[in-house]
């Protein structure tokens, strides 16, 4: 491959260029392609009689219209046991993310970093105020909800983003601490759970929140079906909320928005559960073999992930974007360098997992091109004018593009000469070359929240310190153990038994899973401290009888109502396929 393939990384903003203009640069034939680490996608979904059905009836599916998305969505719903009053499907889950901006975030939204590029671009691009939590290096990129919690408050934020599993580091949140998250952020405009990954883990037998965000007003999860049935290339996904939320985002939708690619392939799924659920299982034992594999080679880190992909990051003096372009040029292996990730650096890689062969041929790759006869080749030669990675460079885009309230504000008097002179959130101050991405502000806000400088040996400060003291709530002070929740106070005042146990105290809440048995070369990853320590009381679930402000009550969940799920007229019963609080945990 030559040099100009490798320069379609270079002129993208936060994600890779797609296969299709690999392809195209590089004159090869269909499937003929690198060894693709960098999409991530589940390579044993669907099975090749699939693909040999979809092939069959290519000229009927591309020739006529689709059904309408109600349709659609009916027989998902019936497959997934899931309400379609509750349910919306979009033309891959990037339109739904539009669209709950667009609708539903007012003024600001919170989220972790490094993760999903379109959580941070989307709401900037529409003129919100992003406040970014940093993951520590340090600690293992974990997401500490206590913390996130208390730097949501300091922040006045009004809507919040968590990935289950984080991408790229695949970092995973118990169900229980979530619930416990969801209810503390009861007061908040919008918590936005995205599952993109999820039916790739196996940290628990039913990991989804689903049924206890149809409960709650203010919840939103969002699910993808490209990425677990290794499909990117049909855009469809869904979202799952009380129906007022997903009625709101579904009514915003075009009659047509899905295609009849994703129409054949949903109505070929009742028949196929038992195969998706054995490709899901075989894509975690890849997982478990492929960690040990990249952990072995001498300076790698290798990150516990619960996704499709494993988080790496290289041996000190390797620089990702020469590490990559080397990959694909000389191995014919594309990976993901993780450099114009906000939070991220160029010393990081995401690959995805995929089967031994591929992955025999990655490691080989890895060796020669980080250890072979040209020991060094993957370090660049110095950098003229300053020491910054492309990682420090996505934040300086960040800063220099943004005015502390998320609009454009790039003029010519306070454009950075360079990368190394970005100015600061709100400030047109720039910053000193010399000072670490780490070290730059972590929110994009009018009061930036100042981070340590990454020091792996040294523990981090906590990243939502704000210089200036900040007024804590009452309850984020006391560190006595959370007695039972009191009774529940929400819209409707009502008080009911709950229908099923109350969440247990902070001495006895449900530790974090354990890490995959694994050896690798990470810094030891210090379990999350119990969140309940840091939360007011919870309201508790809703009580049966009490629907959440627009919401569904237990009992309509659970029951009818005119609410129950939806099997379509004449169509058998699903064959062994998972329900959505569950998806991929049979078989």
């Amino acid at each position: 491959m030559s040099g100009n393939v490798t320069s379609l990384f270079r002129s993208t903003a936060a994600h890779s260029p797609s296969m299709a203009a690999l392809a195209r640069e590089s004159g090869e034939t269909a499937g003929a392609g690198p060894v693709d680490f960098c999409i991530p996608c589940n390579p044993y979904f669907p099975t090749p009689a699939m693909f040999d059905e979809m092939a069959g009836r290519l000229r009927d599916i591309i020739t006529y219209y689709p059904s309408s998305a109600d349709t659609i969505t009916a027989e998902l719903c019936g497959l997934l046991q899931l309400p379609p009053q509750c349910v919306a499907m979009g033309n891959g889950s990037t339109e739904l993310i539009t669209w709950i901006d667009h609708l539903l975030v007012r003024e600001s939204l919170a989220v972790p970093v490094p993760t999903f590029g379109r959580w941070t671009d989307q709401p900037m691009e529409t003129g919100k105020r992003v406040d970014m939590f940093p993951l520590q290096e340090s600690s293992g990129f974990t997401l500490d909800l206590a913390r996130y919690a208390e730097f949501i408050r300091a922040r006045g934020t009004r809507a919040v983003v968590i990935c289950n599993p984080n991408n790229p580091d695949g970092g995973y949140q118990n169900k229980q601490a979530l619930v416990q998250f969801m209810d503390a952020m009861a007061d908040r405009d919008l918590v936005v759970i995205d599952e993109s990954f999820l039916e790739f883990a196996d940290a628990e037998a039913e990991p989804s929140v689903v049924q206890e965000a149809m409960l709650r007003p203010n919840v939103v999860v969002l699910r993808s079906l490209g990425k677990n049935f290794g499909l990117h290339g049909i855009r469809f996904g869904y979202l799952v909320a009380n129906p007022a939320l997903a009625g709101r985002v579904r009514s915003m939708l075009p009659k047509w928005n899905l295609n009849s690619f994703a129409e054949h392939v949903v109505f070929m799924l009742r028949d196929h559960g038992a195969e998706y659920a054995q490709s899901l299982h075989q894509v975690r034992r890849d997982r478990l073999e492929m960690s040990g594999q990249l952990a072995a080679l001498p300076g790698l880190t290798v990150y516990p992930s619960q996704g499709n992909f494993l988080f790496v990051r290289l041996p000190v003096g390797a620089e990702g974007t020469v590490v990559r372009d080397r990959m694909l040029t000389e191995h014919r292996v594309l990976v993901r360098e993780c450099g114009n990730k906000i939070g991220s650096s160029s010393r990081f890689l995401r690959l995805v997992v995929r089967p031994q062969p591929d992955v025999r041929r990655l490691v080989s790759g890895m060796e020669q091109v980080l250890y072979g006869a040209g020991r060094g080749a993957a370090v660049p030669e110095p950098a003229a004018g300053n020491g910054y990675s492309s990682g420090t460079a996505a934040v300086d885009r960040l800063m220099s593009e943004t005015n502390g309230k998320g609009m454009r504000a790039v003029t010519a008097q306070n454009a950075p000469a360079a990368i190394g002179a970005a100015p600061a959130v709100g400030t047109g101050t720039p910053l000193p070359a010399a000072v670490p991405v780490a070290a730059a502000a972590a929110t994009v806000g009018p009061v930036p929240v100042p981070v340590a400088a990454a020091a792996p040996p040294v523990p981090q400060p906590a990243p939502y310190e704000n210089p200036a003291p900040v007024p804590q709530p009452a309850p984020y002070e006391s560190p006595a153990p959370v007695p039972q929740p009191a009774p529940y106070q929400g819209p409707v005042p009502v008080p009911q038994p709950a229908p099923y146990p109350q969440p247990v105290p902070a001495a006895a809440a449900v530790p974090a899973p354990a890490p995959a048995p694994v050896p690798v070369a990470a810094v030891p990853v210090a379990p999350m401290a119990s969140p309940m320590a840091a939360y007011p009381p919870p309201t508790g679930p809703t009580p049966p009888g009490v629907p959440a402000r627009g919401g569904l009550t237990a009992a309509q969940v659970r029951g009818t109502n005119g609410l129950e799920s939806v099997q379509a007229a004449g169509r058998p019963g699903p064959q062994n396929w998972p329900n959505a609080a569950g998806m991929g945990q049979v078989g």
